[in-house]
């Protein structure tokens, strides 16, 4: 049993609680941020993408520029970067850092959001090119003579890059909910992504993604990343004080027009945020300590379940998740940098000892 543990890289002080409209990238704030994540044992760091965000590969680069051992997961749509030039790039960064690099894609969920960068493709035909995108990159980085491609979204002839990723190949990585997502996921790539969903729609997520892995014949699995949204403070009492506080300014903001999503949104089109608010209906608090108010405040939009607790009660719901067969488990906060360093400090070493734990129990079981 083991597992890593994600965050996500911002380059400015702007956050969910104290929100900056359009931020300019703060160089010292962001190394100041990569490299606290390294030095409290963070493995990876996501780096987000959006139409109107900064560029992914050049922060990327920031990153990895002045940390010595955390991992970047590149987040990629395939409408931005032709996948001969992502296939270059990747890798490149990859050589740079000495096999730093992830890359994780995202079909788009919005078609107004992908609208916005000239992509009107419908949501099967997103899924259908981001499948093409994903066989180029693994025939890019392992062809040694020049090949050809004769797709329906992507055509070339005699390409070959002498640009390899340092270890043949690159981890890809995919996240959704729908049937698309899982086939594609499933059949191809190395690890997928899921929002963080009570224990039991989890496991069946988990096992609907390894159905598709057997399916198409693989005799390995794609490991699997849950992210969270902790909110944590010394007992679980002061925790879900500090909760309740962090929703009322979740809903002001949203409220003044300080969120992505405004009041009058309407219903999210993709199937991972219909899936977070219809569990929303059913209650508050599930499991242990996943909170879902925070979705409904959001209008679900991307990973917003939270987990209230002490460091000991979001530990061990983490390692509910462990146990079902996630080994990667991002946790990002509302204050970004002082969440992280409260992570790294207080949440990690438990989960880790809780693993250790684990491990041990199953040797002694075993003797």
């Amino acid at each position: 049993m083991t597992a890593e543990f994600i965050s996500v890289s911002f380059p400015n002080a702007s956050n969910d609680l104290n929100p900056i409209p359009d931020a300019p990238v703060d160089p010292r704030f962001l190394e100041r941020y990569a490299r606290s994540l390294d030095d409290y044992g963070f493995n990876y760091t996501l780096i987000p993408y959006s139409s109107s965000s900064f560029d992914p590969f050049t922060l990327g680069a920031t990153v990895l520029a002045h940390t010595k051992n955390i991992k970047i997961i590149v987040a990629l749509r395939p409408n931005t970067v032709y996948p001969t030039v992502a296939a270059k790039s990747l890798a490149t960064l990859d050589q740079l850092s000495g096999g730093r690099v992830v890359v994780h894609f995202i079909a788009g969920g919005s078609d107004e959001e992908q609208a916005r960068e000239g992509d009107f493709l419908n949501k099967e035909e997103r899924y259908e090119r981001q499948e093409e995108y994903i066989r180029i990159l693994r025939l890019a980085w392992t062809s040694r003579e020049p090949f050809d491609f004769d797709g329906k979204y992507y055509q070339f002839k005699q390409f070959r890059s002498a640009v390899r990723p340092t270890n043949g190949l690159i981890p890809i990585s995919l996240g959704g909910s729908s049937d698309a997502a899982y086939r594609i996921g499933g059949s191809l790539c190395d690890i997928f992504g899921l929002w963080g969903e009570p224990l039991a729609e989890t496991k069946q997520q988990i096992e609907r993604i390894y159905a598709e892995a057997a399916k198409a014949g693989r005799t390995d699995r794609p490991r699997i990343w849950v992210t969270f949204r902790p909110i944590v403070a010394e007992t679980d009492e002061l925790a879900w004080q500090k909760a309740h506080k962090i929703l009322d300014q979740l809903n002001e903001n949203r409220q003044k027009g300080l969120h992505r999503a405004p009041v009058n949104a309407p219903a999210p089109a993709n199937v991972g945020s219909q899936r977070l608010l219809e569990i929303a209906k059913r209650g508050d608090v599930h499991d242990r300590a996943l909170w879902y108010p925070t979705v409904t405040a959001t209008n679900a939009s991307g990973a917003t379940t939270a987990l209230v607790g002490s460091p000991r009660t979001i530990a061990d719901s983490i390692l509910d998740y462990i146990d079902l067969g996630a080994d990667l488990i991002s946790i990002r906060g509302y204050d970004n940098y002082n969440d992280a360093v409260d992570y790294g400090r207080y949440v990690l070493p438990l989960v880790r000892e809780g693993i250790r734990e684990r491990e041990e129990a199953k040797r002694k079981t075993a003797a």
